[in-house]
């Protein structure tokens, strides 16, 4: 069964460049001049996801962006630990030597895996985690909603899950709202039906020994599970802790001006005094 036919192409389709790997080809954005600064989308989005963001934080840092396998334009079946292989890929392709991460929800497991396998991270923000290493995630049924697939096909899937509380905006904006219906509609669903690749189950531990600054952010209306699961992860890597007001567990979209202008004074904090550009 075909997951997805003609998926809408994202308005600024100029800017976009790909980086053949293995099994993908991955889509990826590379804007603006200073520190290096990659962002990791969550399940079902893609770089479009950011765009307040870059637009914010151009001007301060060289902001790398990129379709996950199987979001977006990218094609390939997605898991944390192939995406974090992809993230490391997508920094030598570009001759980054080092660079910040910030990852959101499942983008955060991609994140964290990729800095506690070794590459060379500056500072490290993680939106929204999950329980990482061995915790469970219990917010999204997998089974269930490869089971709506095959019942009502694709179409199907993104009415409900456009309603999950992981997925609906608080914020009415229809700037946000429209940035987040054209990741789902770009979503293919192909990692559905694979079977995910093991994430490394001490992955806490292995951060934990990092000499690297971290902040753990959310929505101050995320799910209970989540916030609880980032408390624990902030005081387990002596991170910093921030929760936006009014925000769900989408903060860059919610409240995007807050949530740009958190990660840019952490940022800016710890920038090193010489980068790649």
């Amino acid at each position: 069964m075909a997951l997805s036919s003609s998926l809408p192409q994202p308005a600024t389709a100029a800017a976009d460049r790909f980086l053949t790997l293995a099994g993908a080809r991955l889509r990826y954005r590379d804007e603006g001049r200073g520190p290096a600064v990659v962002l990791v989308h969550g399940w079902t989005l893609d770089l479009g996801m950011w765009d307040p963001q870059v637009a914010s934080l151009a001007g301060q840092f060289r902001i790398v962006r990129f379709d996950r396998r199987g979001h977006g334009l990218s094609d390939g079946i997605s898991s944390t630990e192939r995406d974090a292989e992809d993230l490391r890929a997508l920094c030598d392709h570009l001759g980054l030597r080092e660079a910040a991460l910030v990852g959101m929800s499942q983008g955060a497991r991609v994140a964290a895996q990729a800095a506690a396998s070794g590459m060379q991270v500056w500072a490290l923000v993680l939106d929204g985690p999950p329980p990482l290493g061995g915790g469970t995630e219990t917010e999204v049924l997998l089974a269930h909603y490869r089971g709506l697939v095959q019942e009502r096909g694709m179409a199907g899937f993104r009415r409900e899950w456009a309603r999950h509380p992981l997925t609906a905006l608080r914020t009415p904006d229809p700037a946000s709202q429209a940035l987040l219906d054209g990741a789902l509609a770009r979503y293919s669903g192909n990692d559905l039906h694979g079977t995910p690749r093991a994430e490394l189950s001490d992955l806490p531990e292995r951060l934990a020994k990092l000499a690297v600054p971290m902040l753990i952010v959310g929505g101050r209306h995320d799910l209970p599970t989540r916030v609880r699961a980032a408390d624990a992860l902030a005081r387990q890597l002596g991170a910093e802790r921030s929760v936006i007001d009014g925000a769900g567990h989408l903060p860059n979209l919610d409240c995007p001006d807050a949530y740009s202008e958190l990660c840019g004074q952490f940022l800016g904090r710890h920038a090193p005094a010489s980068h790649s550009s």
